[in-house]
């Protein structure tokens, strides 16, 4: 029997389906152990062999596949991507939780390709959540300074041009304090910098000459300036403590990698520090899913997919399905390993004389260095410059 689960935050839907593909039961189930309990029994009652089939592996179905694999169940993911597409060959056209489950089951009982599910170790899992919290504490301070350079623009439009507050803290300090031109015109250089320096910014007076320069290219207040600069004062101190927030989970990150045996080997490797580490365990976990580099580089969206027709044969295309993540932290790495002297930026600098662009140039570095993490987890080596010697018989 294969029983199909369209996953959700606070209920589940299960259809099962025996070998002919006959419905033989379809129920809701509340996310909630007792429930998904009762579901296991009932589906072990009704069938010797049971396998179960999932669209979601994220946290919405972290408690259910909890359950299945503690009582010994075989579960596979059936991408989102496949049920949508699969819907359309079934009868009907509306779209239901129950529909959806039957899918899922009918594509479980059909193919042997899908991907076995297991519940990760805790490291893996704890990387999963840092990360991702980070991702979100990130994503908050882009929004942050957005909305502090669109008030600033509206007090004063040279000001906001003077400074990156996406890079430097002190301007940020600044504004805590002093947003508009005639308050930075009345505190002077000379008091701003004191100001700056009691308060541990570096390069303090570069940061008051520069603010004071742009306050004295405009002299008019303009409209609604009082309410805006209040407004910049509290997203500057939102600003400050958010910063404070993602120096801490960095720091944690940091610890909690450094506890993998394979981070010291990770971390070797020039571009990979702990963050990008960090990342790169939590989605491939301990690499058992992927039998060669090959597919590793597959799932990083770093191997081309072929597209021939006919005579039409060697074309070659971006694939669509693939790990966003993934694939931004081996370019991310690419492109800090390139910026130093080695054989990254040798083999950089050899695409581009071949005549690739900047990012095909860093695509292409990025796929090598797949092969070569690849063989230093496979070997448990360091990286070193010098490729290793070859034992000859």
């Amino acid at each position: 029997m294969w029983v199909g689960i369209d996953a959700g935050k606070g209920h589940h839907w299960a259809v099962a389906v025996d070998a002919d593909g006959e419905t033989l039961f379809s129920t809701k189930v509340i996310n909630d152990e007792a429930q998904i309990l009762t579901l296991i029994d009932s589906a072990r009652e009704r069938a010797d062999e049971v396998r179960w089939a999932v669209d979601i592996s994220g946290r919405a179905s972290t408690l259910l596949l909890a359950l299945l694999v503690a009582h010994g169940q075989s579960v596979v993911y059936v991408p989102g991507r496949t049920v949508n597409r699969m819907t359309g060959a079934y009868k009907g056209e509306g779209k239901t939780d129950a529909k959806d489950a039957r899918v899922i089951a009918d594509q479980a009982r059909m193919r042997r390709d899908f991907a076995a599910l297991d519940t990760p170790p805790e490291l893996v899992t704890t990387l999963r959540v840092l990360t991702n919290y980070r991702a979100d504490l990130i994503a908050d301070r882009v929004r942050l300074i957005n909305r502090m350079r669109d008030l600033l623009v509206g007090i004063c439009p040279a000001l906001e041009r003077a400074f990156d507050y996406s890079a430097a803290k002190g301007p940020v300090v600044m504004l805590t304090e002093y947003q508009t031109p005639a308050a930075l015109r009345r505190i002077g250089v000379k008091r701003l910098t004191t100001w700056l320096e009691r308060r541990k910014v570096r390069g303090a007076d570069a940061v008051a000459a520069k603010a004071v320069e742009a306050a004295q290219s405009q002299q008019i207040a303009l409209p609604g300036e009082k309410r805006a600069a209040k407004l910049v004062c509290d997203l500057a101190h939102q600003l400050l403590a958010l910063d404070e927030r993602i120096k801490d989970n960095d720091r944690e990150i940091r610890e909690t990698f450094r506890t993998d045996d394979r981070s010291e080997i990770i971390e070797s490797m020039p571009g990979m520090g702990p963050i990008l580490g960090a990342e790169f365990v939590a989605i491939v976990g301990d690499l058992s899913g992927y039998k060669d580099a090959g597919r590793l580089a597959s799932h990083a969206g770093l191997a081309p997919v072929p597209r021939d027709s006919g005579r039409r044969t060697g074309n070659y295309h971006r694939p669509k399905r693939y790990n966003r993540r993934l694939r931004w932290l081996f370019y991310m790495s690419a492109q800090s390993a390139m910026m130093r002297p080695g054989p990254s930026r040798d083999y950089y600098l050899k695409k581009r004389a071949e005549g690739l662009l900047h990012t095909q140039a860093l695509l292409s570095l990025a796929r090598r260095r797949v092969d070569v993490l690849w063989a230093m987890l496979r070997d448990k080596r360091l990286f070193t410059s010098a490729p290793p010697v070859t034992q000859t018989a």
